[in-house]
């Protein structure tokens, strides 16, 4: 299964925060997703989900991928988007 996956836009942060941008991923040109973070961590840059926050106080990922495929293609064109001066 090939996945459709595009990033729409990235939007970059100045400054020595963990959180380096913050992207828009569309799916098939159908769905878009909003606010993938491109995130610094321990290991090197890594693309978190978008998250909200429930009553309890804690933060949930409101998207996740479900396959490991699914998983990888994102994290490979969220950051090869990152990585790019076009966006």
């Amino acid at each position: 299964m090939v996945l459709d996956l595009k990033v729409a836009r990235v939007y970059r942060f100045n400054g020595d925060g963990p959180v380096k941008a913050v992207c828009d991923v569309s799916i098939c040109d159908e769905f878009l997703i909003k606010g993938f973070r491109v995130i610094e961590g321990k290991n090197g840059l890594f693309v978190g989900s978008p998250s909200e926050q429930g009553k309890d106080g804690k933060w949930y990922s409101s998207v996740f991928p479900l396959t490991k495929l699914a998983r990888q293609s994102l994290q490979e064109i969220v950051l090869s988007a990152y990585e790019d001066d076009q966006y």
